[in-house]
């Protein structure tokens, strides 16, 4: 498959909207305010309240590694000679792969009202959803880019005008 003819690829990756960066910068912030205001509850005597305020930092650090460790799943979609191949790499790190005869296959938008659908690869009696963890918006988009590349793959001699 190495000199199969790449007619479109694409990588899907959960959005983050916090770098890194920003991710330190505010639990820097928090750990401030916490640290601040725990002085404050020990000069009044209420020393007790302290370890409060250390397990919201806690728990909310712990919450963003979560969010941070579920963005490292993706899903790659290439078009490749004559095959749809969809590689999906799971947060544990676990790496699957599904292959589907590009000329047969058929890709399905199922909406379920103004805000939800869901996006099918469907062929030859098998099934498979892609791009679970996207906007609804964000799986029609990538419906359209695929529908345009199967297009053309499967009329190479047509000109396509986006």
């Amino acid at each position: 498959m190495t000199d199969a003819i790449l007619h479109y690829e694409t990588v899907l990756r959960p959005h983050r909207s916090l770098p890194p960066r920003g991710f330190f910068i505010l639990m820097l912030a928090i750990a401030g305010v916490s640290f601040g205001a725990g002085i404050a509850f020990v000069a009044m005597g209420a020393w007790p309240v302290t370890g409060f305020f250390g397990l919201d930092v806690l728990l909310l650090y712990g919450a963003f590694r979560l969010s941070y460790r579920s963005g490292r799943m993706r899903e790659t979609l290439r078009l490749a000679g004559d095959d749809l191949t969809v590689e999906r790499i799971s947060v544990r790190g676990e790496v699957r792969t599904w292959r589907f005869q590009a000329f047969w296959l058929r890709l399905l938008l199922i909406e379920q009202g103004a805000e939800r659908n869901r996006l099918l690869l469907r062929s030859h009696g098998r099934e498979l959803a892609i791009g679970g963890f996207l906007t609804a918006d964000e799986r029609r988009s990538l419906a359209a880019e695929i529908n345009d590349a199967l297009r053309i793959y499967r009329n190479p001699n047509t000109s396509f005008m986006p």
